[in-house]
């Protein structure tokens, strides 16, 4: 799955590809390095690690664990690139493997279908506002289809018309999901920048 976005004449294509094994070296300039995207992955014992593994080594652990994971299918993300340059990625995967989700007290579980979760966005700076996140989103919907998901799920806060910081924003804000087909289901008890963040789910129709 490569997916190239419509762009003004002259403006350069946003093209937005699985992230496998050998794109791995492409994700660290787009990705928050610090979580390596395992923030949902695990449980939050094992993200935290025990004291013995803190700081550079549990940031490697998590890097070897996000590393393992592009190794296999289905993907854990997608990477977005404009030319040759990484300028942003989307994290996802079956709801069941991510720990801290199947964990979670304030993102419970509506049912009990096999859905996909988008569980974050990054992008590089100085190259925010441009449709890369967008772009991420279309090419998640587009590649969880082929891998035959019934549906994704998404945990993302409404931005109610103001500008928010990366702390809201990193799951997305509600009306990019809306735009692309989403419908809200429910208001949970997670919240970000004192939002609440919104279940939203995308049912999947196989072609």
């Amino acid at each position: 799955m490569t997916r190239r976005t419509v762009t003004p004449a002259g403006a350069e294509a946003i093209v937005v590809r699985p992230a496998t094994i050998e794109r791995f070296d492409d994700i660290g300039p787009a990705i928050n390095r610090y979580c390596w995207c395992q923030w949902w992955r695990m449980t939050a014992s094992e993200y935290a690690g025990s004291a013995s593994t803190i700081g550079q080594a549990n940031w490697d652990r998590r890097r070897e664990a996000l590393r393992a994971q592009c190794a296999a299918e289905p993907v854990p993300g997608v990477v977005a690139y404009l030319g040759e340059l990484p300028v942003g990625w989307c994290g996802f995967g079956p709801r069941g493997a991510m720990g801290r989700l199947e964990h979670s007290r304030t993102i419970p579980r509506l049912d009990d279908l096999p859905v996909w979760s988008i569980v974050c966005f990054s992008v590089r700076r100085g190259y925010r506002r441009r449709g890369v996140a967008t772009a991420l989103l279309r090419s998640v919907i587009e590649y969880a289809r082929g891998q035959g998901a019934v549906g994704l799920e998404a945990y993302a806060t409404d931005p109610s018309g103001a500008r928010r910081d990366a702390v809201a924003s990193y799951t997305g804000f509600t009306t990019m999901f809306e735009a692309a087909g989403f419908r809200r289901v429910v208001e949970t008890a997670s919240h970000a920048d004192h939002l609440p963040r919104w279940l939203m789910r995308l049912d999947l129709e196989r072609r």
